[in-house]
């Protein structure tokens, strides 16, 4: 793995924990996230349809953009659960992607933004 990929993936893994104790400090339950972190999986049910409607299912659960506007509408409307959820699904990309799951392309679900995901000798996920 190049530096640079160590770099990013901490990136994400900072994120994931920024989520965490932001979540943690608010004082949301613990059982709603627990409920809720692999909800965005379940966007792959569309690969059922085939992998042109499973990428689209799946990345439009598993981009940054509707977690963050969930998580200012939260903050500006003073709506906790609005908050906690977001704050949740969050977590759950900055997880993926600090794995190396990327974005899915309509050739496959092992194709990704970041590259294709396939087990080396060596048993890690790239």
């Amino acid at each position: 793995m190049r530096p640079v990929d160590l770099v990013v993936r901490f990136e994400w893994v900072t994120i994931a924990a920024l989520a965490i104790v932001c979540y943690a400090m608010a004082g949301f339950s613990w059982w709603l996230f627990v409920l809720l972190i692999l909800a965005p999986d379940l966007s792959m049910l569309g690969y059922l349809a085939g992998p042109r409607v499973g990428a689209v299912t799946y990345n439009a659960l598993h981009v940054l953009i509707a977690p963050l506007v969930l998580l200012l509408a939260g903050a500006l409307l003073a709506g906790p659960v609005t908050t906690a959820v977001a704050l949740i699904w969050i977590t759950h990309i900055a997880i993926d992607r600090a794995l190396g799951y990327g974005l899915k392309l309509p050739t496959g679900f092992q194709d990704t933004h970041l590259g294709r995901i396939s087990r080396q000798q060596d048993g890690v996920s790239s």
